[in-house]
This record gives C-alpha cells, sequence and structure tokens, in this order.
C-alpha cells in the first residue's frame, strides 16, 4: 500500500498484475466506507479543510483531493477528488456526514470555501494561524506514505480509477 507501484509488487512477488488487480478490487469492495470508519459527532468539533495537487498519466492531468478533517478525533471526515473549483469544493460539502455539517470550519483563503460553505460556521484563515495545521499535517502523512502525492515523483497513478481507490484505501486505513 505504501509506496510500492504494481509492477514492483509483481517483480518482488512473481504475481502478476491482473491477478493483483483483482485482489486490490475485491478488498475494496469489502471495505467499509469514510463515513462507517467515523466516530460519532460531537457538538463542539471543528472541521479543517484543505486541498492538495496530484495528477493522473501526466503532470497536464491535475488532480486534487478535497478533505475535511475532525479537529478532536484526527480522522477524515469527507474527500473529494476533481478540479481545483467551487463544483468539487460542492462535492465535499455533499459527502460531509449530515452529523459533521454543523460544525464550525476552517479554510485557506481558496474562494470555492466561501462560496459552498455557510458563512455562520465556516472562517477562511491563514496558516500562521494554526487553525489548519491538523489539517496540513495530515497532507504531510499523505505526502509520506502515498507515492502519488509527492509533489516531485515518480510514482503516479495511470488511471483515475486507481488513483481513486489507492486515496480511498489510505484514508479508510488512516481512520
Amino acid at each position: 500500500q505504501e509506496r510500492s507501484s504494481m509492477r514492483g509488487v509483481e517483480r518482488a512477488t512473481g504475481v502478476s498484475r491482473h491477478t493483483l488487480a483483482a485482489w486490490i478490487k475485491k478488498k475494496v469492495a469489502l471495505s467499509p466506507t469514510i463515513e462507517e470508519t467515523l466516530l460519532p459527532a460531537e457538538p463542539d468539533d471543528v472541521l479543517e479543510l484543505d486541498e492538495v495537487w496530484s495528477f493522473v498519466q501526466k503532470r497536464a492531468n491535475k488532480r486534487w483531493l478535497w478533505t475535511a478533517i475532525c479537529r478532536r478525533t484526527r480522522q477524515i471526515v469527507a474527500a473529494v477528488i476533481g478540479d481545483r473549483s467551487a463544483k468539487t469544493c460542492q462535492q465535499l460539502w455533499e459527502v460531509i456526514p449530515e452529523s459533521y455539517r454543523r460544525c464550525h470550519s476552517y479554510s485557506d483563503f481558496w474562494e470555492a470555501y466561501s462560496l459552498v460553505f455557510d458563512e455562520e460556521t465556516h472562517r477562511s484563515v491563514g496558516k500562521e494561524t494554526g487553525q489548519t495545521a491538523h489539517m496540513e499535517r495530515w497532507n504531510n502523512t499523505l505526502r509520506q506514505r502515498v507515492g502519488r502525492y509527492v509533489r516531485k515523483t515518480l510514482s503516479f497513478s495511470k488511471r483515475d480509477f486507481w488513483h481513486q481507490i489507492v486515496t480511498e484505501m489510505f484514508i479508510i486505513t488512516y481512520n
């Protein structure tokens, strides 16, 4: 799961990539959803929001992983992969479980957040405030453990399907 390509696993184990792919798809089908891994929300919970850049096949095919983390539990509450538009931010809002939507939230100054999130509970802040420190730490953990998110990487997904699968499996394992 961490930093090994399917081709590398194929060479090390002698198992074909088709078999590996079938095993991974089966594991994903049996895995819980992100929402099923969460602890229940509490009234004073705070969400931190951010997005991380990656790509599929080549750097021109940018993908942004939008995530929301609960400050109390340090669990990823919701995640969406897409572009860096308000439409993808809206998708993030829609996958946040209902019980967490009432929480206060903090993000950087990216305009999409102010367009989608309720201005009564959402604040845009700079990194120097420390209000998004847990999210930034998680981004670093993601980059350390999943080669597809390293800034200057030789590891990348060739298809959106595998990019999505690897990301979801990491989040489920992390939670």
